[in-house]
């Protein structure tokens, strides 16, 4: 094994388990450091794919579909489309505004990890759609609600495959 690999697995053995020192471990520790060191970096690597592809569908639902034919939508977004009509302020302050107390109560009854990755899924979202531009690509209402709908839908399940949320809390039971 590379030295480099070796040390960094040893760090994160020793992060994971209360070994008193490097020396005493043995080869099958290693290859078992390395192997769950990896399982994690891909698990980590597949949520945030899970939750990019969300969040660009659910931005596309928003601005092709939804936004320019004024449709709302539920939950935490809906409120946030709302109030852009209402008060003519950009969606994209709207959502992590609206969103900030249910990441917060998140954080306290789900966990950090899962706090964190909602905070950072919405400011992307709020980014994306802040600079970002999608075509507005029909104004015949049917189609507006399914794709619209879809596309929002399908980016809110992405998220929430990759352990985030970007609708408030609408669906935190099944994380």
């Amino acid at each position: 094994m590379n030295k480099q690999i070796e040390l960094i697995v040893k760090k994160f053995i020793l992060q994971k388990k209360a070994h008193s020192s490097e020396e005493n471990l043995s080869n099958y520790e290693l290859a078992k450091g390395l192997r769950i060191l990896k399982l994690t970096s891909l698990r980590w690597i597949r949520d945030i794919i899970f939750i990019l592809l969300g969040i660009f569908s659910a931005a596309f639902g928003l601005k092709s579909f939804l936004l320019p034919n004024s449709f709302i939508d539920g939950g935490a977004t809906g409120i946030s489309l709302l109030l852009t009509e209402i008060t003519g302020l950009p969606f994209s302050l709207l959502i992590i505004t609206v969103n900030l107390p249910f990441i917060i109560l998140g954080y306290h009854v789900i966990g950090k990890q899962f706090a964190i990755k909602t905070a950072a899924s919405i400011s992307i979202l709020a980014l994306v759609m802040a600079t970002v531009s999608f075509p507005d690509l029909t104004d015949e209402k049917i189609l507006v609600a399914v794709f619209g709908g879809f596309f929002l839908g399908a980016g809110i399940g992405l998220a929430i495959r990759g352990g985030s949320v970007i609708d408030g809390t609408g669906s935190t039971r099944s994380i």
